[in-house]
């Protein structure tokens, strides 16, 4: 399978090759909150989306009637479909939706509930439940670009885009559909959000210096930033794409999965599910760790995170090869997108691979001992990258990893 479009809105750009750009510049997306007014918060910064008018991709009368996380993932497909030239009018019935989210329309939530308290239940939005639903990021690009294949939407927290890739993958194997639209969104800079990530002690508090706050692997790490984001990769077959000359930046040829079993947010201390999943990715994509060039990480600059995802890598690679691969996390740069991390990390990693450059792991100033890979600290990196896996690990166990590879 091959990835012939990408289309995404994230902190550092609201195209793909703007993201790009100044992910491998190594800039931070993270800046106060502009959403509301967070003086009162234990944080008020994080990494939102910025100069976005859902109005330049969607009819204004339906824009109001979607959340934010619907209205930035169809303006991610649109952008994905125009990239990769499709007629998803010619072929509707073979055309699918796989997108995810860790939280839905947390803001409507929060809009719905701000109402009945200020004004009483009667004047609650008739919209409000149809905009907090998870599955109608997926349900609105299919209704606003006409596809008719499969339809899903996968909600399992950090690793949900991850499974929604995944699945897209399956899809096609399986001969139910010939193209997938698939990623990710997630817009949950809302109050509730930030107060109750804060609650939980997950959120870094450097509030006077934001730009430095996301760390992964670092001494100092001390939570992560709140980020908002969507992002859709076109999949298809390697003969569909050859037929209609599509250009084709990468292929997709492993998925994994696995589960924890064991806390609500915590990792498995031992590693050996998420280590397990990864295995499975190169199992399905027939490489082993000899062959991967690349590592695109979860890494969320949590101090019990990052140190346990060094272990992972350790297990899945074998303790002398996770020394000799690259590895990147952009979390430094966009935040934690939850549910949309997966998906523009899988575009850095098919980006990575196609041009043969790594995106830097900034902030990171004071290596943790117990985190002591090769990060790409700090700048981009020109590298030979012909293999590349991207993975994360969601809240309640849920792991996924998938394997990129340079089209030849």
């Amino acid at each position: 399978m091959v990835v012939t479009g990408v289309g995404a809105l994230t902190p550092l750009g609201n195209d793909a090759e703007t993201f790009w750009d100044r992910l491998v510049a190594g800039e931070s997306g993270a800046a106060e909150i502009s959403h509301f007014d967070a003086t009162s918060f234990p944080v008020d910064f994080a990494c939102e989306v910025k100069d976005f008018d859902p109005r330049t991709w969607v009819d204004a009368k339906r824009a109001r009637r979607m959340d934010r996380f619907a209205q930035l993932i169809v303006a991610a497909a649109r952008m994905a479909e125009a990239d990769a030239e499709l007629d998803i009018a010619a072929e509707q019935e073979q055309t699918g939706v796989a997108v995810a989210t860790g939280i839905g329309g947390l803001r409507s939530f929060q809009e719905c509930h701000t109402t009945i308290l200020e004004r009483g239940p009667e004047r609650a939005n008739p919209f409000s439940i149809p905009s907090i639903l998870p599955n109608m990021g997926a349900a609105w690009i299919s209704m606003e670009l006409g596809t008719q294949g499969p339809l899903m939407s996968q909600c399992t927290a950090c690793a949900a885009a991850n499974m929604a890739l995944g699945d897209a993958l399956d899809s096609i194997r399986l001969g139910r559909s010939e193209v997938m639209l698939a990623g990710g969104t997630e817009a949950g800079i809302a109050e509730v959000g930030i107060a109750g990530f804060s609650a939980m002690r997950a959120l870094s508090r450097r509030n006077d210096d934001p730009k430095r706050a996301s760390r992964p692997y670092d001494l100092e790490r001390d939570g992560f930033v709140m980020g908002e984001a969507a992002a859709i990769i076109v999949l298809e077959s390697l003969e569909h794409a050859l037929a209609r000359d599509a250009k084709i930046y990468a292929e997709l040829t492993g998925y994994g999965m696995s589960s924890d079993a064991h806390h609500m947010t915590e990792p498995d201390p031992t590693g050996l599910q998420p280590a397990r999943a990864i295995a499975n990715a190169m199992a399905d994509a027939g490489v082993g760790p000899a062959d991967v060039d690349h590592v695109n990480a979860h890494a969320t600059s949590t101090p019990v995170g990052d140190s346990s995802e060094t272990r992972i890598l350790k297990r899945a690679f074998g303790e002398e090869r996770a020394y000799e691969i690259p590895i990147s996390a952009i979390k430094g740069a966009t935040g934690h997108c939850l549910g949309a991390s997966g998906a523009i990390e899988a575009i850095a990693a098919i980006f990575a691979v196609q041009r043969d450059v790594l995106p830097p792991t900034i902030n990171l100033e004071y290596p943790d001992p117990e985190c002591d890979l090769d990060y790409v600290p700090n700048t981009s990196r020109v590298h030979e990258t012909n293999v590349a896996i991207s993975h994360n690990f969601g809240f309640g166990g849920h792991n996924a990893a998938l394997v990129f590879r340079k089209y030849e």
